[in-house]
C-alpha cells in the first residue's frame, strides 16, 4: 500500500512563508512525476507546480517567482516552500504523484489535504 501525506499548512499573514511537506509511504514503488494542487471555495481545484523525476519544473503563473517545488528522492519526500503570500494563496493543497509499483503498474495517488489561509 502506498500513501501520500502532506503537512505544513496553517494561517499566515499576507507576506509571511509557509513550507509544504509530502511523504510518500508504502513499500515497493518508484516515484515519477509529482505535483502540487489546491482548491479555493467555490474554484476547480488547479495546478500549482510540478516536478519531474529528473527535476524539471513548472509553475502556474500566478505563483512564479513566490514558491518553489523540490524533491528529495532519498526521503521520498516533495516540498513546496511559498514566499510573499497573498490572501488569493488561501485553498486546500493537494499532493499528487505518478508512482510505478514493483508489479509494473503506473498509478496516480493524492493526499488528503492541508488548509493554507493567508489573513490579516
Amino acid at each position: 500500500q502506498v500513501q501520500l501525506v502532506e503537512s505544513g499548512g496553517g494561517l499566515v499573514q499576507p507576506g509571511g512563508s509557509l513550507r509544504l511537506s509530502c511523504a510518500a509511504s508504502g513499500s515497493n514503488f518508484r516515484i515519477y512525476d509529482m505535483g502540487w494542487y489546491r482548491q479555493a471555495p467555490g474554484k476547480q481545484r488547479e495546478l500549482v507546480a510540478d516536478i519531474t523525476s529528473g527535476g524539471s519544473t513548472n509553475y502556474a503563473d500566478s505563483v512564479k517567482g513566490r514558491f518553489t517545488i523540490s524533491r528529495d528522492n532519498a526521503k521520498n519526500t516533495m516540498y513546496l516552500q511559498m514566499n510573499s503570500l497573498k490572501p488569493e494563496d488561501t485553498a486546500i493543497y493537494y499532493c499528487n504523484g505518478r508512482l510505478r509499483r514493483s508489479n509494473g503498474v503506473m498509478l496516480g495517488y493524492w493526499g488528503q489535504g492541508t488548509q493554507v489561509t493567508v489573513s490579516s
